[in-house]
């Protein structure tokens, strides 16, 4: 059928009845019942059968399939309906019946189409198999590929419950700038822009966490934000350049509160998603169920690289062990940050966990309060899960002139060459000086989250749109 033989398209369609709604009321008819019940179902048309005078379709709406079941003697224009392309949008109307073989069908009195496939889907048994047309097109790798479609709905579903449940234990849901004056919350390299009007340098908000922390200091107690982050880094399995953060921060906790709501929170998204703490992942067995493992970051070390490591060592010998795992090492790095790069090149890949890794250099963690009882250390966390950082966590720094000096150093970093230091916020510190109480922070990769939740191993199975280099031509 050529374009020019197409029949007019409608401008709308009263669909009656999805797929999903007419298996819940008559998924149990015998073979060959009627239902005396006429319904007008829509989608694309997925695959389809001829055998002789009678055809048979599988239409696919955004709740399931339900099959078609036209013949020569009762359907309007049968012979149009059997020449039908796969991914063709149609929609057909009749009666809500079983056939022979027990299979719940529409037996098509009359259908319309409602758009022309023009592209294929690829092999109906196999959907599309190329990467990069999967994550390039994912307009057709939602029909092709039932997966895909189904991670992306459990991670529509894990964010709802997300807020769902922050907002049952009295958190507030709020909004704060995309657009920054300057780059901070983390070490992470922004993205530029320029504003025009102000004729100023602004940044894509590398996170969420300094307006977050603004509003502790103005009497929002318990406060949360689900938003979009750019960081200018590479691509990999775990990293996009623009991903989902959820962050929380919660007033009078510290980060042992933080580690018991994340682990709750787990748990509870495993269980309504999936109905189990129990997973297969990566082709072993996770456990999400509460209490997780905690164990500094020393131990782990000691643990499972086998190096006694110490804040208070010479800094040459922190350099052996460095050089002895091959973990290159700049001059500008103290004992703190070799630490933190021993710890990453020979630890936390080897933790499956679910673990929190408690207890970090504060050389690398400058928004985070001192350790109570262990000089040089900050109250930090992260939860590494499956060898990969699922969230990182603080009791969160509240003086202010400290604040200002790790922001001083920073500012040094910076000048010195590192592209992901933070510089100073004087307006962050000013905050501060109204006085920000004992307060617990977080912040979780919701995509990690999800691409631990629906088994996947590529960040880009759970972002509909990832980035990618341009197609060539």
């Amino acid at each position: 059928m050529s374009d020019d033989d197409l029949p007019e398209i409608p401008y709308r369609y009263e669909r009656t009845a999805s797929a999903a709604e007419l298996h819940a009321a008559h998924g149990e008819l015998p073979p060959l019942a009627e239902t005396g019940k006429v319904v007008s179902v829509a989608g694309r048309l997925m695959a389809r059968r001829d055998q002789g005078r009678i055809a048979f379709g599988t239409l696919r709406d955004s709740s399931g399939s339900i099959q078609l079941f036209a013949g020569a003697k009762w359907t309007d224009d049968f012979d149009g309906f059997v020449a039908l392309n796969r991914g063709d949008w149609i929609g057909a109307t009749g009666e809500v019946v079983a056939t022979r073989t027990g299979e719940l069908s529409v037996k098509v009195d009359h259908w319309v189409l409602l758009a022309k496939a023009r592209r294929s889907f690829g092999d109906k048994w196999h959907g599309i198999s190329d990467p990069d047309v999967r994550y390039r097109q994912r307009y057709a790798d939602l029909w092709a590929n039932e997966g895909t479609r189904e991670a992306f709905l459990v991670r529509s579903r894990m964010i709802a419950l997300t807020r769902r449940w922050l907002e049952d234990r009295g958190y507030v849901e709020v909004e704060t700038p995309v657009l920054h004056v300057l780059p901070g919350g983390a070490a992470a390299k922004p993205f530029t822009t320029h504003h025009n009007a102000l004729d100023m340098e602004l940044y894509l908000r590398i996170a969420l966490e300094l307006h977050l922390k603004r509003l502790i200091v103005g009497g929002i107690e318990r406060v949360f934000e689900i938003g979009r982050v750019f960081r200018n880094e590479g691509l990999s399995p775990r990293h996009n350049p623009e991903f989902t953060m959820l962050e929380l921060y919660q007033a009078y906790a510290d980060y042992t509160d933080i580690m018991e709501l994340v682990e709750q929170l787990v748990a509870y998204l495993a269980t309504e998603l999936l109905g189990t703490t129990t997973l297969s992942y990566a082709g072993r067995t996770l456990e999400l169920a509460p209490p997780w493992r905690r164990a500094t970051l020393l131990e782990l070390v000691a643990e499972h690289a086998g190096v006694e490591l110490d804040l208070a060592m010479p800094l040459d010998e922190l350099r052996r062990v460095a050089a002895a795992h091959d973990v290159p090492a700049e001059a500008s790095w103290g004992p703190g940050k070799l630490v933190l790069e021993i710890y990453e090149k020979t630890t936390e890949a080897a933790l499956w966990g679910p673990v929190f890794v408690m207890d970090y250099p504060k050389e690398v963690s400058p928004l985070a309060r001192d350790h109570r009882s262990s000089p040089g250390m900050v109250e930090r966390f992260e939860a590494i899960v499956a060898g990969r950082e699922l969230c990182n966590a603080f009791s969160e720094l509240n003086d202010p002139d400290e604040q200002r000096r790790t922001f001083e150093d920073q500012a040094r970093a910076k000048a010195a060459g590192d592209e992901e230091a933070m510089p100073v916020d004087d307006d962050y510190v000013r905050a501060l000086e109204y006085g920000l109480p004992p307060t617990g922070g977080l912040g979780i990769g919701m995509d990690r989250l999800a691409m631990l939740l629906t088994g996947v191993e590529t960040i880009r199975d759970v972002i509909l749109f990832p980035t990618l280099r341009p197609e060539q031509a």
